[in-house]
């Protein structure tokens, strides 16, 4: 199984995550863009994922939400900037129980060779930011969608 790469430099308001995978640009644009698909590896394994809106197209708004075993809902809402393409995806991001503190994130597909190197960048307001990110699990989170994105794109690659 690849390796999930994460860059946090010190004093830099961004997060850099990058994985390659054994899979086409288009089943990971696929992967990132089919709410069907997103709920199946977006967030840890221990929670649920619940799409309430998703109108993928420049200025479309997003939210869904994630449930643990006790009900409690931690939902994340933003706008999408730009049209969604194998280009990229753009769109802000916000943690509905921090308001105001909006992040801007990129997803890149580079295809290697029948590959497909990911590239997730996250742009904070400021470092406290991130770093309140970092501490609240994100590493730890993006691994493990990382490796669910992973699992997801094989299952999907043997019914292909």
């Amino acid at each position: 199984m690849a390796s999930t790469q994460i860059i946090a430099e010190l004093g830099v308001p961004q997060i850099v995550v990058t994985r390659e995978f054994d899979a086409s640009p288009e089943l990971l644009f696929r992967a990132h863009t089919d709410p069907d698909l997103l709920v199946q590896w977006l967030g840890p394994r221990q929670l649920t994922m619940t799409i309430d809106h998703f109108d993928l197209r420049d200025g479309g708004r997003w939210r869904y939400a994630h449930w643990d075993i006790d009900g409690n809902e931690y939902g994340f809402h933003g706008v999408f900037h730009g049209t969604p393409s194998l280009a990229g995806i753009v769109q802000t991001f916000e943690f509905e129980g921090l308001p105001g503190h909006v992040s801007m994130g990129t997803v890149a597909f580079e295809e290697l060779g029948g590959k497909t190197l990911l590239t997730q960048n996250m742009v904070f307001q400021s470092v406290e930011d991130r770093d309140r990110e970092l501490q609240a699990g994100l590493t730890e989170g993006a691994i493990e969608s990382m490796d669910r994105l992973d699992e997801l794109l094989s299952r999907l690659l043997l019914v292909s």
